[in-house]
């Protein structure tokens, strides 16, 4: 094997997490970055950078109806292919940008499929290429249900490239991408059902908090199908017929599979070289080694509990890349916020609401619907809710569910508060802007 074909580091997968041990490790190794699909990843060319530029557009429209008897007068509507020019004005760049930063770095990068020949060699395209470890950072995909009718279901990729929008549409699932992909369809105008196997949606956040959901997406006329399990899709002239399992038919024009994101693994081969995986993803130990001390595996291609999130991954990324170079220790992960951008939005971090209702003798539990406040009464939120959950030991914030308008930024806020352990008498000696969402910390959190 040529020289050329060795290298230190292989990661495989050029999405956030492989980007971010990729430039640490070029600091003093030779590494290749093996990526198949867009360079770049999903977050950035289709999937949260992207949804957030629609979202951002249909919540405005839907904060001026909101103020449309205070003060604001007229309409707006949604102009779907100016929303898309938009968007393609942002991920268009994504990938030639993103090679070109490796390039300018000097790192190898090659496009095309891998597969594992033995744990220090990666084929591509018939060729071999060697290193001493290699990153497992392929992130995850789409998962396509094994239903008659399945080559009419489209993702959410398919959704974020839609050059026009569809008059009806459904989405099988109930999970956070489906959820916010209604809330965008139906502000764009399109009437959107929603599927679902049983009566829940957004498994992993508290039912109570989506309820308010629920409601919020029946105001904007989303139509939900519960206890629904869709048996299969037919076409029928121009449109698509769905047929549910107890004689439920709905009929669309377009039908998107949301029911998860399963590990994009399928190509690597890993059973050949012993290393293991379940239905999540690749196995790991605290130092993000797979069954093979040499392989890593970072980002959505993990199997953890973890929320799978573009900073997660970025994280896992510095922290195997500082590993390759000689760090012991175990990761160490800092507290991971996760909203939901559902219009309005929901956000949790830390302990969860379930666990702190399991543990009354630890935590108290502070469920204040702030509505009524100065900050959401001036955005016309009037559903607004907030739950803080505190030690009883040391009067430290633990763990905080925000339904807001504004829940992006106030958890931000919150997730501070927990990081730094710091009590509620700490906010005494911060000053925030008022009125803001800082200044109603004080309110929140005592």
């Amino acid at each position: 094997m040529s020289e050329k074909k060795r290298f230190d580091t292989i990661i495989i997968g050029a999405g956030p997490g492989g980007l971010a041990a990729a430039y640490k490790l070029a600091q003093k190794q030779r590494v290749l970055v093996i990526e198949k699909g867009l360079w770049g990843g999903t977050c950035p060319n289709c999937g949260c950078d992207p949804k957030k530029m629609l979202y951002g557009v249909v919540e405005t429209k839907w904060q001026a109806q909101l103020f449309a008897q205070t003060g604001l007068e007229g309409s707006l509507a949604i102009d779907w292919s100016a929303l898309m020019a938009f968007k393609k004005s942002y991920t268009d760049s994504i990938p030639a940008g993103t090679e070109q930063g490796l390039a300018h770095a000097g790192i190898a990068h090659l496009h095309g499929t891998a597969h594992f020949l033995d744990l220090n060699t990666i084929e591509v395209d018939h060729t071999s290429y060697q290193a001493r470890n290699i990153v497992i950072a392929t992130g995850a995909q789409p998962f396509i249900p094994e239903i008659p009718g399945k080559e009419y279901l489209q993702t959410s990729t398919d959704f974020l490239s839609l050059e026009h929008l569809p008059a009806e549409i459904a989405f099988i699932g109930a999970g956070y991408v489906a959820v916010e992909l209604a809330n965008i369809a139906a502000q764009a105008g399109a009437k959107v059902h929603l599927i679902q196997h049983n009566k829940r949606i957004l498994r992993g956040f508290p039912a109570e908090y989506g309820e308010k959901i629920i409601a919020a997406l029946t105001a904007k006329k989303v139509t939900f199908h519960w206890n629904c399990e869709v048996a299969k899709v037919t076409k029928e002239q121009h449109h698509l017929s769905i047929k549910g399992t107890h004689g439920e038919q709905i009929v669309v024009d377009n039908v998107f599979a949301a029911t998860g994101r399963p590990a994009a693994l399928d190509d690597l081969q890993l059973a050949h070289v012993g290393i293991e995986s379940d239905q999540r993803g690749v196995k790991v130990n605290d130092h993000l080694q797979t069954t093979k001390a040499n392989v890593y595996a970072i980002g959505d291609a993990v199997s953890k509990s973890l929320p799978k999130l573009t900073p997660v991954s970025g994280f896992e990324g510095n922290y195997v890349a500082e590993t390759i170079l000689g760090a012991t220790a175990p990761i160490n992960y800092p507290v991971i916020a996760h909203t939901v951008f559902a219009g309005p939005e929901f956000s949790q971090v830390g302990v969860s609401l379930a666990w702190a209702q399991k543990h009354p003798a630890d935590y108290s539990i502070n469920t204040q619907a702030v509505g009524s406040w100065y900050t959401y009464q001036r955005l016309r939120d009037n559903d607004a809710q907030v739950t803080t959950i505190v030690t009883k030991k040391a009067n430290h914030l633990v763990g905080a569910v925000v339904y807001a308008a504004n829940a992006e930024e106030l958890i931000n806020y919150l997730t501070a508060l927990i990081t730094q352990q710091l009590p509620a008498t700490a906010l005494a000696n911060w000053m925030p802007v008022y009125p803001s969402a800082a200044s109603d910390l004080k309110y929140l959190y005592s």
